[in-house]
């Protein structure tokens, strides 16, 4: 029981008394319930206060407002300009935006000769007047409700609010810092490209189309997640991939009712046939060059902004066998490094289980003298050879787990104080002693020594 008691005290979670109370309705949420379609606003003042609420403008530290009036013959208009900071170009903000709108004589100029007096209603339009005269960014879309409006501001585009309109400008001014293009990580080869896909999706796209370089190259764009709006990006050929597998590939991301989606390892387990299969469905790629070949070949890849892994549907066994290098190589030599991969996967597979089955139940396929080596090795081994078989699996599991997620300072730490322990000598060496169990290694013995 005291045993039990102190496990317990270590392990288990004891609530604290806590207080209860009662929060009360904030205000805010009486004068803006949460609606996901309100409409953008004529009045100017209405629109301010609901941007500063949803945005918590008094703690947001990097979400930037620039308030200021456009005056077009001698009227002034109210105007604000909304973008975080970090995401976007401070030089396309002041060169394209901001300076041709402050600019009041040339606008006093442009309204005087190349458009309609204010008081001709009819014809003066100020939006059209805006976006044609005055705003010089070359990607620029209207919105009118707020929640198009907040996409785009946290997809790095500046809003621009002007009083009287109902709708707005999203000017894309985005500058995303993200790592380069660098050399794959986990599928490296020695002819071929050296470029792996990055966490931006518009890099990794322009990536793919600058390998296939042809116009029948679809990217569509979908957002998935209610909270975080991830982009996701369908690459298919058109004149190429089966219109069926693309419109399911769609159905079933356009189906998906989740909060929140940070990478595409997620978008493979939520959209495969079955979630307790342990067989891949979908290749995983950091290869743009495997992922082009895969396009032409009537496949489709899923994009997903902040992943740099492609998603391939669908995917058949030979393609886990198959390397971007085989492209490049001759294919009587590529079709044997297949074979090899397959012998391989077969051997990893079946081999455990084999080596059970013969040295207990099927002994007379053992030649003797490995026979007697065998047991002779396993003479002093106080385990059955299955649970051998299992700690040798899960050993180099934790070695591969150890190896990719320790940090690498601690690991050359580790290393480091280990090597005075280890000794490398040859077979005449005087480090060589006997009963002393080796391992062969390029024809040198590495030994273990107690100091």
């Amino acid at each position: 029981m005291k045993i039990k008691e102190a496990f317990n005290n270590i392990f288990s979670y004891k609530s604290k008394d806590i207080n209860e109370f009662i929060i009360p309705n904030s205000p805010n949420n009486i004068l803006f319930p949460e609606t996901t379609d309100k409409e953008i606003s004529c009045n100017y003042d209405e629109n301010m206060k609901y941007l500063k609420i949803k945005y918590n403008l008094l703690i947001n530290s990097d979400i930037t407002t620039r308030e200021f009036e456009i005056e077009i013959s001698n009227k002034k208009f109210k105007a604000c300009l909304i973008f975080i900071d970090g995401m976007v170009d401070s030089n396309s903000i002041n060169t394209s935006i901001l300076s041709p709108l402050l600019l009041k004589n040339s606008i006093k100029m442009q309204a005087n000769t190349n458009q309609p007096k204010l008081n001709d209603v009819k014809k003066f339009n100020l939006q059209d007047f805006l976006l044609k005269n005055l705003i010089t960014q070359n990607t620029i879309q209207i919105e009118k409700d707020f929640k198009s409006a907040f996409e785009k501001i946290n997809a790095g585009f500046s809003v621009l609010f002007v009083d009287t309109l109902n709708s707005v400008f999203c000017i894309e001014t985005k500058d995303l810092k993200g790592r380069a293009v660098t050399e794959p990580q986990t599928e490296n080869v020695v002819r071929g490209p050296h470029a792996s896909f990055v966490e931006n999706i518009r890099t990794n796209t322009s990536l793919v189309r600058k390998i296939v370089n042809n116009e029948n190259l679809i990217i569509e764009s979908l957002s998935v997640g209610n909270i975080t709006n991830t982009q996701v990006a369908v690459c298919y050929m058109k004149n190429i991939a089966n219109e069926d597998l693309v419109s399911e590939v769609k159905l079933r991301i356009n189906s998906l009712k989740i909060d929140s989606i940070t990478s595409s390892g997620e978008i493979e387990n939520l959209i495969k046939d079955s979630l307790n299969s342990f067989y891949p469905e979908l290749l995983a790629t950091e290869r743009p060059d495997k992922t082009s070949t895969m396009l032409l070949s009537g496949r489709v890849a899923i994009l997903v902004n902040g992943s740099p892994y492609a998603l391939i549907a669908p995917a058949i066994l030979i393609d886990f066998l198959t390397s971007s290098e085989d492209l490049n190589l001759n294919h009587f030599y590529s079709n044997f490094l297949k074979i090899v991969r397959a012998i391989s996967l077969a051997i990893t597979l079946l081999l455990p289980g084999f080596y059970i089955a013969i040295t207990i139940y099927h002994n007379e396929f053992l030649p003797s003298e490995l026979l007697f080596a065998i047991i002779s090795a396993r003479e002093k081994i106080p385990f059955p050879i299955i649970i051998e078989i299992l700690l040798m699996e899960v050993s180099f599991e934790l070695i591969r787990e150890a190896g990719v997620r320790v940090p690498s300072a601690f690991g050359q730490t580790i290393r480091n104080s280990w090597n005075p322990y280890f000794r490398r000598c040859c077979s005449n060496s005087k480090y060589c002693k006997p009963n002393f169990g080796y391992s062969r290694c390029n024809n040198s013995y590495f030994r273990i020594y107690n100091t």
